[in-house]
């Protein structure tokens, strides 16, 4: 981001031509400084070099280093010059400010820091304030960063690329009404651009101000309105009671982009609060029809079968959709291993093995261990099996709390054919984090093998309302993410 570039490098210009003179001696600064203010850089390094010679703990000499580096663009060798003469003179102006524009330029968190000392020294610099404002944003600080776009407020007014950092910060702190006002400003600048229009209408949303969103997605929803519009223009009217509406956008959205799996999906869970669960179920049939492989699909057809009592129908609905994307469980993502993520399993292994080499009885390490073998289809029998039961078994024997560890567990069993084992290790899952899918699930595979049969219809009740609920949550996840998405391209 470039918001504040033109406007601090001339401060910084300024107070260089006004200051460094005063810093040394007259007679060592006043040729350095008339070739910094003639941009003659190259001259400006030559005079340098013996008075830094001479002088070698002289901030200011530093200093015009730094400026004659910087306009050179030797940005990282200036950067080097202005934190040392930080160094020896803390409360250099003219270095603070070199220095941060350079982090700011390049979007060098080391930046941060200096912006703070600078701003101890002049707390009223507006361009300082937006500057960290910006840096404080890249970094993911952003109950740190909306104190200081407040502050730099009056830069932002004409800058729609700058308001809209802002809202997304003010959006991750949950400051909704004022991040609704941010993104409104940010689109009085840019009317015409559909995707400012939609990210400000989700804000809205998310705000809970649906007439506001709806009248935002109003220049949206003519003759050519689009899937996306229509999709929030549907959440818009459900929020206000008016369902026949929400439904009829929702089918005007699916015959635009008839391959878009979460619009099915909104329609189900429509009809399902609205106990229309017939008009879901035959929507849903229209999408497999056209998405067999889209595991959400059978997923929300399931929870419609439970709503009518057709258990059969569901469990084989919940069935297909676990065959289809059988890592529904958030567990692995929580614990954040970055290759099982990206399915590189082989190398997820082989690093999780060489720490387990140093640490043995790390339980984590364990699940994981036991969690990428049963990934890798480990068969019963085999040795890998083997090695990822007993490594399950450790790791809830070292740590009973670790939920995903009893799910991987009870997975195992299931796969041993130890039916009773399995439904034990699900119900500790689900003492531990009574919202595991895949732990109920697997749970009511175990039963049906089990003379426990009767739990089944609650538990397929209480899957299909734990999807509802995570289908809503994605819905609003949705939403946030395409404010965050935005941001980030600007």
């Amino acid at each position: 981001m470039h918001f504040f570039r033109k406007l601090a490098r001339l401060a910084v210009l300024t107070i260089l031509a006004s200051s460094l003179y005063a810093q040394t001696a007259a007679n060592q600064a006043e040729p350095i400084v008339t070739a910094l203010s003639q941009q003659d850089y190259g001259r400006a390094l030559l005079l340098l070099a013996p008075a830094l010679k001479q002088a070698p703990g002289n901030a200011g000499l530093w200093t015009m280093q730094g400026a004659a580096l910087a306009g050179q663009g030797r940005k990282q060798e200036a950067f080097v010059a202005f934190r040392h003469a930080i160094q020896l003179a803390p409360d250099d102006i003219p270095a603070l400010q070199g220095a941060a524009q350079i982090a700011y330029d390049t979007g060098d968190p080391a930046g941060i820091p200096v912006l703070e000392q600078l701003l101890k020294l002049r707390p009223g610099d507006v361009t300082s304030h937006g500057m960290l404002a910006v840096l404080q944003y890249q970094q993911g600080r952003c109950a740190d960063a909306v104190v200081h776009f407040e502050k730099a407020s009056a830069l932002f007014a004409t800058r729609a690329p700058a308001l809209d950092a802002y809202g997304t910060c003010l959006v991750r702190v949950k400051q909704l009404d004022k991040a609704a006002e941010v993104f409104a400003q940010s689109l009085a600048l840019q009317p015409d651009a559909p995707r400012a229009r939609l990210v400000t209408a989700s804000v809205q949303l998310i705000a809970h101000q649906p007439e506001t969103a709806l009248a935002t997605l109003d220049p949206l929803l003519g003759q050519h309105a689009d899937a996306s519009s229509l999709e929030l223009a549907s959440a818009a009217y459900e929020s206000m009671h008016d369902t026949d509406k929400a439904v009829d956008a929702l089918r005007q959205a699916i015959l635009l982009d008839p391959h878009n799996v979460n619009l099915y999906v909104d329609l189900a869970v429509l009809s399902s609060t609205h106990q229309s669960f017939q008009v879901g179920i035959d929507a849903v049939n229209d999408g497999i029809h056209l998405l067999p492989n889209a595991a959400a699909l059978y997923f929300a057809r399931g929870v419609l079968y439970v709503q009518t009592a057709q258990y059969d129908r569901a469990q084989a609905d919940f069935d297909k959709a676990y065959q289809l994307d059988p890592n529904q469980s958030l567990s692995v993502a929580a614990l954040g291993l970055a290759t099982v993520q990206q399915n590189d399993l082989k190398r997820a292994l082989a690093d999780v093995r060489e720490k387990l080499a140093r640490r043995p009885r790390d339980p984590i390490l364990l699940y994981l261990e036991a969690d990428i073998l049963t990934q890798q289809g480990a068969e019963p029998g085999s040795h890998d099996f083997e090695a990822a039961m007993r490594s399950a078994k450790e790791a809830v024997a070292l740590r009973p709390s670790l939920e995903p560890a009893h799910s991987v567990l009870a997975k195992l069993y299931l796969q041993a054919g130890q039916f009773a084992e399995a439904a034990t290790q699900c119900r500790k899952a689900l003492e531990i984090d009574p919202k595991d899918q895949t732990a109920v699930y697997h749970l009511i595979q175990a039963l049906r093998k089990t003379d426990k049969k009767d739990e089944i219809p609650a538990l397929l009740k209480r899957l299909a309302q734990l999807r509802e609920d995570a289908t809503k949550e994605e819905r609003e996840q949705y939403r946030y993410k395409l404010v965050e998405g935005d941001s980030a391209s600007k």
